[in-house]
C-alpha cells in the first residue's frame, strides 16, 4: 500500500525523477499501474541494474534495517519509509553505512508537508497566539476490528502505534520546537485482541511550555487533530490532510488545486482583542508531498541538504524508546541528547 499510494504516484509527479523499476515478488501490480516500468522478482537483482541510483524502501517496518543496509551497500542512495528503523541503534549503523559508502540515506517523514502542520508552522512564525503555553497533536481513529490485510503491523516487533503514527507525531514536534528535556508516556494496548500497542500518549517537557503527542484507535468521533494555546489565544484544528485520500486513487498528480482543504475543514483561530474573543477561520496553505521529492532530486544533484536528515529519523527513534522507558517505569524519563551519533549530514 505504501508503495502504491505514497511513493509511486509522488516519483511519478516531480520532474527529473522516472519511476523505472519495482521489486513484486509474485504479482505485477506496479506494471500494470505504470506500463513500461519493469519488475524484479529479488533485491539482488534489482541492485544489479547499474541504471538505478535511487531506491525506495516500503517493506514492513521489522525489515527496513536489513533492506537499506542490503541497498547501502551496494553504493545506492535510499529513501526508507517511516519508521527508518525499529530502533535507534540500527539507524546509527545506517548512517555509518551511507557514510562509508558515500550515499544518501534520506527517511520519508512526508507529513512535515501537511497542509496543517505547515500552517501551524506560519501561525507560529507569526505570533497569531502569542507565547506559546500549550500544544497538542492527535492521530484518532475508529477502527476496533482486526485487520484483513497489513497483518505485519500487529506484530509486537512493527512497535504498533507508537513507531507508525508515533513517528509523524514526534518529528513535527521536533522540526517545531527542537529537542525536549524528558519525556512521559502511557503505551497501551486496548482493543481486545490488539498484540502491537494501539494507543500513545505522550507528554514532552519543554521550557515554559508543554507538547502532548496521542494516537488511538478507538476515538469515535476524532479528537481535533491539533489545538494550540496561547497568551493571546486558542488554534482547533480537526480532519486530515487530504492528499493521503487523494493519492489513493490516482497513479500522477495533475490537479492544479492539489492539497487544498474545503473551507469547512479550515481550522479557526480564537484571539483577544481588548477583552474581546475574535474567531476566524485560518485559510490553509496548500500540502504538498512533491516538495519531498523535489527536496530529494535537487540533494542527489548536490543543490540543497536533504529535505529530511538521517539525524532527525535517529532522533525521533531515540525519543519512543524514552517514551517506551518511561511507560514501562511509569515514571518521566531525562532525554539524554548527548549520545546522538557525531556524523556529518
Amino acid at each position: 500500500m505504501v508503495g502504491r499510494v505514497f511513493h509511486a504516484p509522488l516519483i511519478s509527479s516531480v520532474e527529473g525523477l522516472e519511476l523505472a523499476a519495482v521489486m513484486e515478488r509474485t504479482s505485477d501490480n506496479a506494471a500494470k499501474r505504470y506500463p513500461g516500468i519493469l519488475t524484479y522478482r529479488s533485491l539482488d537483482a534489482m541492485l544489479a541494474d547499474a541504471s538505478l541510483g535511487l531506491f525506495v524502501v516500503a517493506t514492513p517496518s521489522q525489515s527496513h534495517f536489513q533492506v537499506a543496509s542490503q541497498i547501502l551497500r551496494a553504493g545506492k542512495h535510499v529513501i526508507v519509509d517511516k519508521p527508518v528503523c525499529t530502533r535507534a541503534a540500527e539507524i546509527a549503523q545506517l548512517m555509518e553505512l551511507a557514510k562509508a559508502h558515500k550515499a544518501h540515506l534520506i527517511p520519508f517523514h512526508n507529513r512535515r508537508w501537511d497542509s496543517d502542520f505547515q500552517t501551524i508552522q506560519k501561525l507560529l512564525r507569526e505570533g497569531s497566539l502569542g507565547r506559546l503555553v500549550y500544544f497538542e497533536s492527535r492521530f484518532d481513529r475508529w477502527r476496533p476490528d482486526p485487520p484483513t490485510d497489513r497483518l505485519w503491523k500487529e506484530d509486537p516487533a512493527s512497535g504498533g502505534v507508537m513507531l507508525d503514527l508515533g513517528t509523524h507525531l514526534a518529528d513535527q514536534a521536533l522540526v517545531l520546537f527542537g529537542k525536549p528535556e524528558a519525556v512521559s508516556a502511557e503505551i497501551l494496548c486496548e482493543r481486545d485482541w490488539a498484540r502491537a500497542c494501539d494507543s500513545i500518549t505522550l507528554r514532552l517537557r519543554y521550557p515554559g511550555f508543554s507538547v502532548v503527542l496521542g494516537a488511538n484507535c478507538l476515538s469515535t468521533p476524532s479528537r481535533p487533530r491539533f489545538h494550540l494555546r496561547g497568551a493571546k489565544g486558542n488554534y482547533w484544528k480537526s480532519g486530515l490532510d487530504p492528499q493521503e485520500a487523494a493519492l489513493n486513487k490516482i497513479t500522477r498528480i495533475d490537479d492544479p488545486d492539489w492539497g487544498k482543504e474545503p473551507a469547512a475543514e479550515w481550522g479557526t483561530l480564537h484571539v483577544d482583542i481588548d477583552g474581546s474573543i475574535v474567531t476566524r477561520p485560518v485559510e490553509p496553505i496548500p500540502g504538498d508531498y512533491r516538495l519531498y521529492y523535489a527536496g530529494v532530486r535537487d540533494a542527489l544533484l548536490g543543490k540543497v541538504p536533504a529535505p529530511v536528515t538521517a539525524l532527525a529519523a535517529w532522533r525521533v527513534a531515540r525519543l519512543l524508546e524514552w517514551a517506551s522507558e518511561s511507560s514501562d517505569k511509569r515514571r518521566e524519563i531525562i532525554c539524554d541528547w548527548s549520545e546522538e551519533p557525531k556524523l556529518a549530514e
